[in-house]
Formats: C-alpha cells, structure tokens, sequence
C-alpha cells in the first residue's frame, strides 16, 4: 500500500504559487495583472470566498473574477456572506461559478431568482452569518479568499478600517487551510493606526485602482417614516419595552425600528423609561440612534460593521461605542453576532410573509434576499444560562407547566405592516419558501425565522404574545388577530380574538392606553437627515445622497 500523503492541501498551494510566480514576483501585485492572477491561481471547482460584507465590498478583486476565462477557471463554489454586485452575478452568468452558500443577497435578490429559474445556479443554503462562518471552519473552507481592507504596508499587514466585518474569519479560515489569501487595498502605506490582518496570513496585496465600494445599509431618512410606523412603534415601546423592562437589544434593519429609536427621546421619556429601558445595544451605528444616544438612553454599542457618515460621530463618542487607539470601531461581525444571540434579551425584525404558524421568511417566489443575521439574533440562545430581567419574565410567560424546570426566553418580536408594497399580504396561509424549496432542490423551505422563536408580533392592528398562548389554535388565531384584512386576518373568529384580548394574549392600542390621535410626525425626536445631522452636533456627515440641503 502506497503510503499515504498528509500535505496534499499545502502541496496544491505551493504548485499555485508557483504558477502565480510567473505573473508577479513579490507580494505586491499590479492592478492590471490580477486577472491573470486569478487564473493562474484558481482551478475549475474551487471553493472561493469573495467577500461581501453587509457594507463593504471587494469589488475590484470581484470585477477582475468576472473577467477570467470561463474555459480556464469554471464550476467555482463561492462562499460568501453577501451578494449584492452585478459582478456576482456575472460569475454565474458567464459559468464561472456554479454554486453559491450565502447568507444575503438583498440588492440582486430579483436576479438571483431568475438565474435560479434558468438553472444558472446552484443554492447550497441560504445560512445566517454565524451558520456560514462556521461551516467556513468545517466543511466550506476557502481554497482562496479576495478580501478587502482599507490599507496595507508593504509587509501585507492589513488595517480593516471601521468596517472590518466578515474579515478576519474568511482570512483565518482560509490562511490556516493552505488556502490563498488575497487582498485589495484602497492604499499602501509606510505605517499603519493599527494592525488588523497580520502580514503572514496574506499572500498578495494589490492596490486597487478606486477605494472599495461601501453602502450605507443601516441609513433611514425620518422623512419616510409615517403614522402608521409611529403607532407601531408606541405600541412596541409601552406593550414590550417597558413591560419586560428591555435593556440589551438588537434591532434589525429599516424603517420599524427606525421610528422606536427615534421616540426614544420623546415617547418613552414621557413614559418616564428614560434609564429604565435600552441601555445596551449590538447595532450598527444607526444614525437615527443619535438622537438617543444624545438623550442619554443608550449606555453602550456594540456594532456588527460601521455606517458611512457616522465616524466621527462614533468615535466622538468613546464611552458609548467601542474603539480602538485611532479612534475608529474594529467591527467584528462574528464576535458581535454572538453577542446579540446570547447577551441580548430582545430582537426586533421585520419579515416579507409569516404564516399562521408564526414562521417568516424574506424568500419569495420572485426574490430570493436571503436573511443575514436574523435566524441568530431572531432565535432563542437555547445554550444560555445567564439570567436578566426580560429573560427571566419571558420565560415565565412560556411556561406550560408550574413543576417544568424554569428557564429564560428571548423575545423575538417580528414588527409588520399587514400589507407590504404592493398590496401584497404579508400574513399568508402557506410561505413561498415551500415552493421554493421544491424548485430549488433545497433540503428545507428556506425560513428566516422559525414560529416557535417567536415571542410577539406587531402590527397596525396591535401586539400578538404568542409566549402565552397554550395551543396551537390559540397561536393561530392570535396571529389571524393582529393580521388586519389579509386573507389571513379576515378567517378570524370573533369570538376567540376578544377572549385572547381579554387575555392579554392580543392588545389593541386602546388597551394599551395609546391615544392613536398622538401618532404623528411631531413625536420623532428628528424629522429629517438634517436634523439628525443637528442632533450630532454636527459630527454626523450622512452621504451626498441623503443630502436635500
């Protein structure tokens, strides 16, 4: 018996680097030379990871990928967190990547179905960030990574900047496996503010010939926010917040969560919350916390990745956000994904369907965005054992049984509008993820957030606690509730929904004692980007597009 090999992975890096050697000597790599870097290094079926990140991206690294030789390098398996530029597309387009394993694909969702459709591409699974980084370590390590980073010095030690995201996982994974690392820079420098990437981990650099593409993903103008935004979001503040006392918390992305942050000065101080509720926080900087932060509800944030326009801002703010020695965050998307799965109490998210089971999904028939974050921060930690108020209460309400064990429970609160754009229902009998699934091949209906996590819903029409419901038809109808003249709501019985209003079990805003009257504009503690803009002081510089001024 032949003797086995055990340097099979290192023995394939070298014979790459070798080939690579004939393009570049050095670490340093020409802009107009990494195409054929790319296909001196690739082999048809590699796994690549090219990252994306919720904000940044590696655009000129994906530009040159989309311009190799599909008869060269083919059949790649990409592996990445995000894919939000026409360029990812293209590599399917042109079939140099066959298969993809992601986690969001907002910008392209439209697309990304189509290409489905066309039998173009190949979905392993939609993952939530921790899912992929951790199969990044089993069984989908890179054999190459193109990463970005903000600079480098001409070792390859690498500064990440503000937004150092998905970074340090995707190197770590891919330089510890005999992978290649490369990275594009926006600029080579003598010295670095800091080290985030060490040298020995990169194998090239190349400075790319424009700073790398970053969008401003966690941005909401308070002038699209309405009444109905404003009303949902009392109703979450004096149904949710102050009755489970809510202190660490995530909120996920738009418009929803926007309007709590921005009442936070103003509707929930003159509930008297003001360090009652909403001290501790994992989110990006979101401008629209300004106010907030200024008011003193908000003690600390830690954040996932930055936000453009809120550097100075944040790093004049060192006792609420965390930074390093330059002034600037050093995100981490991994840490503070844990952190918002296990040291927060509260999510709040919003979805495109949910059924009557409470399960929901961004996944529709005709756009396939993927779900990010939210199956981790929008799920209950069931390996924690450190206890907190809202924890504590929560799982009290969960309780079927006086004698169970007694344990926590996170509140994962879904926050809709009863219709989305379009007049489309949000509240459906059956999710598009099951149809998708069968015409995908997947092996599960692709859901972002399963029922049984779900501890409240909230809608126009008011707060659903699922936590107390003690039957599946209570849950049903509890949904059917608060899910307005949907399809779906109009099934309700009369009956039922007043004995769970009796209950608790569904709040109006009347029983609540919100006054619908008082939903209004007026209560945003800032009703436009420049007001915000005033809020900061004027450290808050929002991007050209957000500017009407």
């Amino acid at each position: 018996m032949n003797p086995r090999s055990w340097t099979t992975q290192a023995d394939s890096r070298r014979r790459r680097l070798k080939r690579a050697g004939e393009i570049c000597r050095g670490k340093v790599v020409p802009a107009d030379a990494v195409t054929a870097l790319l296909e001196a290094i690739l082999e048809p079926g590699d796994r690549v990871c090219l990252e994306g990140d919720n904000q940044k991206q590696a655009d000129f690294l994906a530009r040159c990928l989309s311009r190799v030789n599909p008869e060269r390098v083919h059949d790649l398996h990409m592996v990445q967190s995000v894919i939000a530029l026409p360029e990812h597309i293209e590599l399917f387009e042109r079939g140099i990547a066959r298969q993809v394993d992601f986690s969001f694909s907002g910008p392209v969702g439209t697309r990304m179905a189509q290409l489905v459709a066309e039998g173009k591409i190949q979905i392993g699974a939609i993952h939530t960030y921790l899912e992929l980084f951790g199969r990044y370590f089993i069984d989908l390590t890179p054999q190459v990574a193109l990463i970005v980073a903000h600079s480098a010095d001409r070792e390859g030690n690498l500064y990440t900047g503000p937004n150092t995201e998905d970074t340090p996982t995707i190197v770590e994974a891919t330089a510890f496996k005999s992978g290649i690392v490369i990275a594009q820079v926006n600029q080579i420098v003598d010295k670095l503010p800091r080290v985030d990437i060490p040298a020995d981990w990169i194998d090239y650099i190349v400075e790319a010939p424009t700073p790398h593409f970053i969008e401003p993903l966690f941005t909401r103008d308070p002038a699209q926010i309405g009444e109905i935004k404003i009303l949902m979001a009392m109703m979450a503040i004096k149904g949710i917040y102050a009755e489970y006392g809510i202190n660490r918390l995530n909120h996920g992305v738009g418009f929803d969560a926007a309007a709590i942050e921005l009442l936070l000065p103003t509707y929930a101080e003159s509930l008297g919350l003001k360090g009652k509720i909403c001290r501790h926080w994992m989110l990006n900087p979101h401008p629209t916390l300004i106010p907030a932060i200024e008011a003193g509800f908000v003690q600390s944030v830690y954040s996932p990745g930055s936000e453009l326009g809120m550097e100075a801002y944040v790093s004049a703010r060192p006792d609420v956000f965390f930074t390093g020695s330059d002034g600037s965050q050093r995100t981490n998307r991994g840490l503070s994904h844990v952190a918002g799965h296990y040291a927060c109490d509260l999510f709040i998210g919003s979805t495109l369907q949910m059924d009557l089971d409470g399960n929901s999904s961004t996944v529709t028939l005709d756009r396939i965005t993927g779900f990010g974050g939210a199956p981790n921060l929008g799920s209950d930690a069931r390996g924690r054992r450190h206890g907190q108020p809202a924890w504590l209460k929560a799982g009290r309400q969960a309780q079927e049984r006086p004698a169970a064990m007694p344990r926590g429970r996170k509140l994962v609160v879904q926050m809709v509008e009863t219709f989305r754009e379009q007049m489309q229902p949000t509240f459906v009998e059956r999710l598009d993820a099951w149809e998708v699934m069968e015409k995908t091949g997947m092996d599960l209906p692709p859901v972002m957030v399963y029922g049984d996590d779900v501890s409240h819903i909230v809608t126009e029409e008011g707060i659903a606690n699922l936590l107390l419901c003690r039957t599946l038809e209570e849950r049903n109808e509890a949904i059917r509730g608060v899910a307005g003249y949907t399809p779906v709501g109009q099934k309700r019985s009369r009956g039922m929904v007043e004995n769970l209003r009796d209950r608790g079990i569904i709040q109006r805003p009347e029983d609540l004692g919100i006054d619908k009257r008082l939903a209004t504009r007026d209560l945003l503690a800032a009703r436009s980007i420049k007001e915000l803009v005033h809020w900061s002081g004027g450290l808050y510089q929002p991007p050209q597009r957000f500017r009407n001024w």
